[in-house]
């Protein structure tokens, strides 16, 4: 079972302390909590949408939280824990597993850097470092910068001034302009009548090597599983970009696009400026979109897309030339 450095967890627990289940195996001990694809025997697992079918029918876990709906996609040797609201029990769940998850706690082991545990890094004024952080050789941070307990940042980053950096590793040669945050808290919560419940954010950020930050950029840990910035992507200023995220490789995104949670984007894909990207969309690799569309729906590879909502490009212009 991998450890998770960032969040205290609990357990394992009992299935029968978990739901109110009459299976043969309410004893098994639950470890922990994955997405369908990461799962194992020893964790549980969730279904509740049809986006994530093909992962539902290759599971490894021996439960899933799910739908009467949904039950059947699940293979033979996953149980189903059949209930309405799947990401409502899962947010119970995973906060009995990771209590302190759902806020962002204030990290009061901040301190003045050392510099005989540091040798190689270079700090400007007023940084402050939380224990275990791990920094890379000729790294530079910037004045007033915090850097949380059991981050990691690799070989020649550059750091700019007032970031604050939690809950995250960080490959070599990353850049991250001032201003910005990372690996904070998404904005998770289950509306309900009397009072909203928040989803706990377990997850973390993972920025690939060569990857650049604009100024003011924030990008929200995981909160299953991570978001994750690839190789040599270069992303502008006040970019946002929710829990979940999974971005590839030599991609450009230009100033104040916003990514919902949870899509994934292929290599090579460019945005322009204050364009939107909904949740759970599938972005295909060498993309264009411009500036200011609103994607909806998945785009195949290869594809140029504009407008809101966004549709192929030559259907945009024909449109424009109709307005004519």
């Amino acid at each position: 079972m991998s450890e998770n450095i960032f969040f205290e967890r609990k357990g394992p627990f009992k299935l029968k302390e978990l739901f109110k289940v009459n299976s043969l195996k309410k004893d098994l001990k639950i470890h922990d909590i994955k997405t369908l694809d990461k799962a194992q025997k020893s964790t549980l697992t969730f279904f509740d949408s049809l986006n994530y079918k093909k992962q539902a029918l290759s599971t490894k876990a021996l439960f899933c939280i799910t739908t009467d709906k949904l039950k059947d996609y699940l293979p033979k040797n996953c149980s189903p824990i059949i209930v309405k609201h799947v990401l409502f029990e899962l947010a119970k769940v995973t906060k009995k597993f990771y209590p302190k998850a759902d806020i962002d706690y204030p990290d009061l082991t901040l301190n003045k850097p050392k510099k005989s545990s540091f040798s190689n890094v270079k700090f400007g004024n007023n940084v402050l470092i939380g224990k275990k952080v791990k920094l890379g050789k000729d790294t530079i941070i910037g004045n007033n910068t915090i850097i949380e307990s059991n981050v990691n940042i690799g070989k020649n980053c550059v750091i700019g001034s007032q970031v604050i950096i939690k809950n995250s590793i960080i490959g070599d040669n990353v850049v991250i302009q001032d201003g910005c945050k990372i690996g904070a808290k998404g904005f998770g919560f289950i509306p309900l009548k009397e009072k909203n419940f928040r989803f706990p954010h377990i997850g973390k950020v993972i920025l690939k090597n060569n990857v650049e930050i604009g100024l003011s950029c924030t990008i929200d840990r995981g909160s299953i599983d991570d978001t994750v910035i690839g190789e040599n992507t270069f992303l502008d200023n006040q970019v946002h970009m929710a829990h979940n995220v999974k971005v590839g490789k030599n991609c450009m995104i230009a100033g104040q696009v916003g990514f919902a949670g949870s899509s994934t984007l292929g290599d090579n894909v460019s945005i322009g400026g204050q364009a939107g990207i909904s949740g759970h969309l599938k972005i295909g690799n060498n993309v264009k979109i411009g500036g200011g569309s609103g994607v909806v729906k998945d785009i195949e590879d290869n594809s140029a897309v504009m407008g809101y909502p966004a549709v192929s490009l030559k259907e945009f212009l024909k449109k424009g030339k109709d307005i004519e």
